[in-house]
């Protein structure tokens, strides 16, 4: 089965720092566009960062700039975000997702896309 499982998630302050990360069985990274989404509560679906298949960073949102950097082993067919200095706005549902397709560097929503995990940013 092609599957994506998100894990590292949880509840921070504002200002620390926390690493994501998405393991891929049944397909090999690699060969793929890889992208973080999230969503908010009551907010759609957005693109956080995505690379190509080679690892050039094609997406980044204005407002993770300079604080997330995404990130791929493929030895351990896994894909990483990094977030640091997290915001209250950065809580979200956090997304992987991979596919052969990109729309403006990401991965399309037909993808692979893995069942979230909670971020919580707040004091």
């Amino acid at each position: 089965q092609l599957q994506l499982v998100e894990s590292g998630g949880g509840l921070v302050q504002p200002g620390e720092s926390l690493r994501l990360s998405c393991a891929a069985s049944g397909f090999t990274l690699d060969n793929y566009a890889i992208g973080w989404f999230r969503q908010a509560p009551g907010k759609e679906r957005e693109g956080v960062i995505c690379i190509t298949f080679n690892g050039a960073n094609t997406y980044t949102a204005d407002s993770v700039k300079g604080r997330f950097t995404i990130s791929r082993d493929n030895a351990k067919n896994t894909v990483y975000l990094r977030m640091n200095s997290l915001k209250p706005e950065d809580t979200a549902v956090y997304y992987c997702a991979a596919d052969l397709r990109i729309v403006h560097g990401c991965p399309t929503i037909a993808g692979y896309w893995g069942q979230g995990t909670q971020v919580t940013v707040s004091s």
